[in-house]
């Protein structure tokens, strides 16, 4: 029997429980993860961490010790992801799109196609919105071999949650990636949503018109898309995501609605964000940096991230402990993160 690869997440949050189940899976490999979500002031496993494993754990029949809440070591012995189809309930608000982006990179192991419906939070703090994950995440990784798509069937808003995905994934090659220079500008898209108990205030109109107000006049962006949109959710919220659309890719930028804060100003601040990503040089946006970096170990490439957060920096580590090495090109503005040979599960 193969002993456990032991990881430490003393120094990480629920990212690095995520990452490290699903190298386990790529590789076949079985992971004993000790302080999980360590540096977190309530460490251990929350709903949507546990909702996390047990998902993983069920796709590959895999046996597992630490599934409660508050766990703060976990085992995990994976077997081989075949497919069908799974529902999971992560009971609050907790984030869907997380899941989802943990599952993203098993489509690169699986023999059949695989659906998972999940009900949680889509719109929530510290997690991507779903329609940057709809609109930016998906569109980049299908661009180099995963074959994924994500249905929305209801909307889930924070505290009560209760919306509804279903992500489908079909058995994928992934293809090297090479996202370096940014192209020229071809145009933005908007996305603007709000709550039907919002909608007698036009929220998702007043972000769309926050955003398009703050943007860079002088870059005379052609306006490509715009989708206002009212949902039902079991509790009142709004998000709004814009994309950037340039010659060798796209990037993303998002604000969630908050209690007390004027709809206008959701849109001024994801259109802040895009006014510095459009006044430097890098091709992603600084989410998507540490969100590719998985598909690079898959298949290798290299990626322009405009920043080495934290987040990327645990990644590195963690893909490292793997057996793969990143090389990290620090340049003036912006650093090359790039891999040269892969896992073996992506040649």
């Amino acid at each position: 029997m193969t002993p456990p690869r032991e990881l430490d997440g003393s120094s990480a949050g629920g990212q690095f429980l995520r990452t490290a189940l699903a190298l386990s899976i790529l590789e076949n490999e079985p992971v004993r993860l000790e302080n999980v979500r360590g540096d977190r002031s309530t460490p251990g496993l929350r709903n949507q961490h546990l909702a996390v494993l047990e998902t993983m754990a069920e796709l590959c029949d895999a046996n597992m010790s630490g599934a409660e809440l508050g766990a703060e070591t976990v085992e995990f012995d994976p077997g081989n992801p075949t497919g069908g189809e799974y529902a999971v309930d992560i009971g609050t608000a907790g984030s869907a799109t997380l899941l989802c982006n943990a599952l993203l990179p098993l489509a690169t192991v699986l023999e059949s196609p695989l659906s998972v419906t999940v009900t949680g939070g889509t719109d929530v703090a510290w997690s991507p919105p779903l329609d940057y994950f709809r609109y930016v995440k998906l569109p980049i990784v299908r661009r180099f071999g995963i074959e994924a798509t994500c249905e929305v069937d209801r909307r889930g808003f924070y505290p009560d949650g209760g919306g509804e995905v279903t992500l489908q994934l079909e058995p994928s090659r992934p293809e090297r990636i090479e996202i370096v220079e940014q192209g020229p500008l071809e145009g933005l898209r908007l996305y603007s949503i709000e709550s039907e108990s919002l909608a007698d205030r036009d929220v998702a109109e007043r972000q769309a018109e926050g955003a398009l107000e703050r943007l860079d006049r002088e870059l005379a962006l052609e306006l490509m898309e715009r989708s206002e949109i009212t949902a039902e959710s079991p509790s009142p919220g709004s998000a709004l995501v814009l994309r950037i659309d340039h010659g060798t890719g796209i990037a993303g930028f998002s604000a969630l609605g908050e209690r007390g804060k004027p709809a206008e100003r959701v849109g001024e601040d994801a259109a802040d964000a895009t006014n510095r990503f459009l006044e430097g040089t890098a091709p992603v946006d600084r989410h998507m940096a540490d969100q590719l970096l998985m598909f690079l170990a898959l298949a290798g490439g290299r990626v322009r991230v405009p920043a080495v957060t934290e987040h990327v920096e645990t990644r590195c580590e963690l893909l490292e402990a793997f057996g793969v090495r990143v090389d990290l090109e620090a340049g003036s503005e912006t650093t090359v993160v790039s891999v040269a040979s892969p896992l073996r599960s992506g040649e």
